[in-house]
């Protein structure tokens, strides 16, 4: 197994240890089909701070949160593909609908989301903000998205 992805467990020894001289950047999603929009996006997030997590759903989370048909990947391959990114320093999983318990958990300095998610409706922004920590949106790039890709690689049989 890649060595940046952890179990939530040894997350947060590694960053109680790193958060002393590193700020520490949350994110989020389900990455099932890895694009344009992602890379850059958490290219963007990863430069917020030093050191960037990203929380990905479980294949039973994505399943709820996205439908039957998804994820197109499993979530072993998600994860690995997330972690060969550069901007990606750990991968942990979560299954839960939202982020809420990791995002307590780990305490991180900088919370990043899409930006289609209002500031007041980001899940754990609460917990972030209450230590002095900072909220950040990262725009869309445009017609980049894995529903598109789905719908294209449909209509293109």
């Amino acid at each position: 197994m890649n060595r940046k992805i952890v179990t939530l467990g040894r997350l947060k020894k590694i960053v109680a240890r790193l958060r002393r001289k590193k700020k520490v950047v949350f994110t989020n999603g389900c990455f099932d089909i890895l694009h344009l929009g992602h890379v850059k996006y958490l290219g963007a997030a990863k430069a917020k701070g030093d050191i960037l997590i990203v929380g990905l759903n479980t294949d039973s989370s994505t399943k709820r949160l996205k439908g039957r048909n998804r994820p197109v990947n499993p979530e072993k391959d998600r994860a690995e593909v997330l972690a060969g990114l550069e901007s990606v320093d750990y991968v942990v999983l979560f299954d839960e609908d939202t982020p809420y318990r990791l995002i307590r958990a780990l305490a991180p300095d900088v919370l990043v989301k899409g930006g289609d998610w209002p500031k007041s409706k980001i899940v754990g922004a609460d917990l972030v903000l209450s230590r002095a920590g900072k909220i950040f949106t990262i725009p869309y790039v445009k017609n980049r998205s894995t529903t598109a890709i789905i719908k294209k690689i449909i209509h293109h049989r």
